[in-house]
């Protein structure tokens, strides 16, 4: 099997030292702030001589590209460029200081030879943001969805986004994830269709499956029902299809 790492060393260097943590001895082992990132109104105002947005910019790219692992560290600080707090500029550096441990890291690709087969993960959490502190605000309550696409065992697309709906219970969130994920998976297909001369795909390989992979037996249940159910009905028309 070949085997293809992807790694960015200059752009992580760059972001070490736009940050100014180039000669800093602190690291850590998992790039995400815990709780989650708030608002933060009330905390100080952000008074760092970088950029925020900025760092925002060259943080997401190396996410999109060969850092998976950073993509849900990354997402919840973008959130709040428009008015970053002192909170927000922590979770920056902490993502700055994982990645100063981790520099020639990326993302590894094996392909397996399944030129015909998709595998789709996908998860969500169910108002992972909720706090008592910020029950007022509707985006505290959007459950988030991750996922990753691989083809023929290699990942090649991955995020890690809020919802755009409120979901009322672990199984819808879980099946507006699980159809966003589809969404995701369907264009892929056309375009593998597209490039089968290219690719030189054998006749046998021409029919394009994906593998959905689901956690939550009410979700997969659901999605397998001819019919929706009384109590998802209100989201059956987006997310049925």
């Amino acid at each position: 099997h070949v085997n293809i790492t992807m790694t960015q060393r200059g752009l992580i260097d760059t972001i070490i030292k736009s940050d100014g943590l180039e000669n800093d001895s602190k690291q850590h082992q998992t790039p995400a702030t815990n709780p989650p990132l708030q608002k933060h109104e009330g905390a100080s105002d952000f008074e760092e001589s970088w950029s925020y947005r900025s760092l925002i910019g060259m943080l997401t790219y190396l996410a999109r590209n060969t850092r998976p692992d950073i993509e849900y560290a990354v997402h919840q600080c973008a959130r709040f460029q428009s008015n970053p707090k002192k909170p927000h500029a922590n979770a920056i550096k902490r993502i700055v200081r994982y990645l100063l441990g981790t520099k020639d890291q990326g993302v590894s690709f094996t392909p397996n030879g399944e030129m015909d087969h998709f595998e789709c993960f996908v998860d969500a959490d169910f108002a992972g943001n909720y706090t008592v502190e910020t029950s007022e605000d509707p985006n505290s309550v959007k459950s988030r969805t991750g996922c990753v696409i691989k083809y023929s065992g290699c990942p090649i697309t991955w995020f890690s986004r809020l919802q755009t709906e409120i979901a009322l219970s672990t199984t819808e969130a879980e099946y507006m994830a699980l159809s966003l994920a589809a969404r995701e998976v369907l264009p892929l297909r056309e375009l593998v269709e597209e490039l089968k001369d290219i690719m030189k795909n054998p006749e046998a390989q021409l029919k394009i499956r994906c593998t959905l992979f689901e956690d939550n037996k009410g979700t997969a249940d659901l999605a397998k029902l001819p019919k929706t159910r009384p109590r998802t009905k209100h989201i059956a028309t987006k997310y049925h299809h």
